[in-house]
């Protein structure tokens, strides 16, 4: 028998050729930040260069003022205010301090103890955004005020007599002193403190602690070697979100201070919108704000969390 011959196969369709991704598919991620880098070009970029091109100005209202490039106000401002710059970082540091030491119980307190009462207790904490800076700080000259029931028991537990001793607060009183405007700031920024700590404190798996508990580990070992560690990212976050905007506050120590418990806020407010030293006041806020950054730089380092914050 003839053998039989098998037809060629047909070759087999070419893979369809795959078209190069588009250029408008590759400029997506940049057109979805353009409204956020607008943002930030518009009300921070274009206000900081006029404000730094204030603060090498010279001249009057009368004669208005022009760019001489003159860097003595830098000079001038931080040596005739520096007693201020440090009341502000003093009193900054002393408020986040106490937001620290009241916040981090409550915030451990959310996060591994309240149960089915998580939620009321979150929204009270963060109830008092609700009411203006401004009455949540008279608020707080109401409570301090002379022959009060507050000051009346402090002076009965003879705390005030401590305090004026420290330079805190004045004989009997507790208004227009350093402690009032400690008080206040510590009130007004302690939900800054809270929230970050809750945040990384609630991240934290509770078997961890089971398992210090099955080593053997003391409740109070448990909390420093596992627990703090853990929650630092909240700590530093949530320092930094009280310390900055506490230095540059003028609000507290407007309402609840005196003349000696001015801060730097209060002299740029001065400079600004009383006196119209225009070039004086932009040159304090860029010294403000450079103090501030070294500050939180070196902090960030200290602390080891720079890829954490």
């Amino acid at each position: 028998m003839a053998a039989v011959t098998q037809a060629p196969a047909p070759p087999a369709p070419a893979a369809p050729r795959q078209k190069p991704p588009r250029k408008r598919g590759r400029l997506t991620p940049y057109w979805l930040l353009l409204p956020g880098i607008l943002w930030l070009v518009v009300f921070f970029a274009l206000p900081m260069i006029y404000q730094a091109s204030t603060s090498v100005q010279t001249g009057s209202l009368e004669e208005g003022y022009k760019v001489t490039w003159h860097f003595v106000t830098y000079w001038d401002a931080l040596s005739e205010y520096w007693p201020q710059f440090l009341r502000s970082v003093l009193y900054a540091a002393s408020a986040t301090i106490l937001c620290l030491l009241l916040g981090y119980p409550l915030a451990y307190l959310l996060a591994f103890r309240a149960g089915r009462w998580r939620n009321l207790l979150l929204i009270l904490v963060i109830a008092p955004f609700f009411t203006s800076f401004l009455i949540r700080t008279l608020a707080w000259k109401t409570i301090l005020a002379d022959g009060g029931p507050l000051v009346g028991a402090l002076n009965a537990l003879h705390v005030l007599d401590v305090t004026s001793w420290l330079g805190w607060t004045s004989g009997d009183r507790v208004l227009a002193t350093p402690l009032a405007v400690v008080c206040g700031l510590t009130y007004n920024f302690l939900p800054f403190m809270i929230l970050p700590l809750y945040t990384s404190l609630e991240r934290i798996d509770p078997r961890l602690h089971e398992a210090a508990g099955d080593l053997y580990a003391r409740p109070v070992t448990t909390f420093r070697r596992v627990t703090f560690p853990l929650s630092m990212p909240g700590v530093v976050s949530g320092t930094l979100l009280t310390f900055i905007p506490a230095a540059g506050d003028y609000v507290n120590a407007d309402l609840l201070g005196s003349t000696d418990t001015r801060m730097v806020g209060n002299v740029i407010q001065t400079q600004f919108l009383r006196i119209l030293d225009y070039p004086t006041a932009a040159a304090l806020s860029f010294i403000l704000m450079a103090a501030i950054l070294a500050m939180v730089t070196v902090y960030i380092r200290k602390s080891g969390t720079e890829d954490l914050v």
